[in-house]
């Protein structure tokens, strides 16, 4: 269950196969948890490019009609959460141009720190943007570069920018995926048959009887095209700064990132949890969907046996009238309902990934009492969120950051649990199998590339330092 942070972005891309478009229509399904706002799919025969976008979530962005115009054997897609740029269709992306480079489309996951200075410094030069998402300026970088291949002049683009990218392109004839030389976000090289895939997620290479090769690297641009795939290490080494928060929640958990397997981790998460949090209880309830395997974990570790507590809808609209009488805890209500017969006379250990303002863990918090638990403990699988995201990830402000601005004892009053306990970094780091890979800025305030405008307490991370 989603409480404070939303959804990033996922990438697609395939070629090599005749129903180009139809595959990459199943991948952007199989990541649609990775951004529900807008669709897009650009697809190429070779000598030009289709292009179709929808706002909402794939099945209602694509129609058939939509997907018969997208012709030729190669496509990239893209499914949007908007981490920089209002949500509207001008923002859908990939993005498309044509350039005196020829037409070129891309699709990216992360966020651009130095995107707005980019835009100043392009707009002096006479650049016209057509939408404001950061994604656009990589665009306008490589219709400036010097003369020269494709390949060239996105290296020449990406050398200017700053921050977190996994990025696929397509032109008439090639497609090509590229990731920040820090590794940020993930993404993933397969195939189906003998057509090539690229994917934020292994789970999305599942759904189309794909085989997992390998995960892009960081730093590495990969080029497809009939001549099979050539891989570039172009950019300097750079310390490797994997986003956690991949493993606590984004990801899939049939998904394999960053060299290991997501629900793996998440159970090692609540072992370790369990280890460090422990209580005397009758019953672990996970907080559906994303406790779920911490929850299993935790269970492990501590020996309590485990119960769905809640069972959740997952047929909510966008929209929805409320009573005038107002419904106590009306807005959580409609996702989950406690099984009070689980739940009665008990002593219950909540478990979710994570506390973002506290409003939603108060309020289901009431809503185990009410079902007449005897007492509730949270615990939270990760360490408390302290810091935003710049790399990619929307989260609240410094400010709306109930871990930032209280004590973990005076978050268990605001949620009125009777006891509360996050995991550590140092469990975290164990869980992973050592954590000097991982970006931990949100739970440390240490960003590994700088923020532009970034106050106190934000800090610059040492490299290859073990949080």
């Amino acid at each position: 269950m989603k409480h404070g942070f939303k959804d990033e972005c996922g990438v697609f891309g395939v070629f090599g196969h005749p129903e180009a478009a139809n595959i990459v229509y199943l991948g952007l399904h199989a990541l649609q948890h990775r951004g529900q706002e807008s669709a897009g799919i650009v697809s190429s025969n070779g000598e030009r490019l289709f292009e179709e976008k929808g706002m909402g979530q794939v099945g209602r962005a694509f129609k058939r009609r939509n997907l018969l115009r997208l012709k030729g054997d190669h496509a990239i897609g893209h499914v949007r959460y908007s981490t920089a740029g209002r949500s509207a269709l001008v923002n859908a992306q990939p993005f498309c141009i044509d350039s005196f480079k020829g037409e070129i489309a891309i699709g990216h996951n992360g966020n651009l720190v130095n995107a707005e200075a980019l835009r100043r410094s392009l707009e002096e030069q006479g650049s016209i943007f057509r939408s404001t998402s950061d994604t656009e300026v990589i665009l306008h970088l490589i219709a400036k570069a010097p003369q020269g291949d494709l390949e060239t002049a996105i290296v020449h683009a990406l050398k200017q920018v700053e921050g977190a990218y996994s990025l696929v392109f397509i032109t008439p004839g090639k497609i090509i995926g590229v990731r920040d030389p820090r590794g940020f976000r993930p993404m993933a090289l397969g195939t189906v048959g003998n057509a090539h895939i690229l994917t934020s997620e292994s789970c999305a290479l599942d759904l189309i009887d794909g085989t997992f090769v390998r995960e892009i690297q960081p730093g590495e641009m990969v080029v497809i095209t009939t001549q099979g795939v050539k891989s570039y290490k172009p950019f300097p080494a750079a310390p490797p700064q994997q986003c956690i928060f991949e493993h606590v929640y984004f990801s899939r958990p049939d998904s394999f990132v960053f060299g290991k397997s997501v629900h793996e981790v998440r159970k090692a998460f609540g072992r370790e949890l369990a280890k460090e949090q422990p209580v005397e209880a009758d019953v672990v309830v996970p907080i559906p969907d994303s406790g779920v395997y911490a929850a299993l974990g935790y269970a492990e570790g501590s020996g309590l046996p485990l119960e769905f507590g809640f069972v959740r809808n997952h047929y909510i609209g966008r929209t929805f009238i409320e009573p005038r009488q107002s419904i106590r805890h009306f807005g959580v209500k409609l996702k989950l309902n406690p099984v009070k017969r689980l739940l009665e006379g008990r002593r219950v250990v909540l478990i979710d990934d994570s506390i973002v303002r506290g409003t939603t863990s108060r309020k289901i918090v009431a809503m185990v009492r009410a079902a007449g638990a005897r007492e509730v403990h949270m615990r939270i699988s990760c360490a408390p969120t302290v810091g935003p995201c710049y790399y990619g990830v929307d989260t609240p402000r410094r400010k709306d950051l109930i871990a930032a601005n209280h004590t973990v004892e005076e978050i268990r009053k605001f949620i009125e649990a009777d006891s509360l306990g996050y995991l550590s970094l140092e469990g975290m780091a164990r869980a992973v199998g050592g954590a000097k890979e991982f970006c931990t800025a949100c739970y440390t305030n240490e960003y590994p590339v700088p923020i532009p405008g970034e106050t106190a307490p934000a800090r610059v991370a040492a490299p290859h330092r073990t949080r």
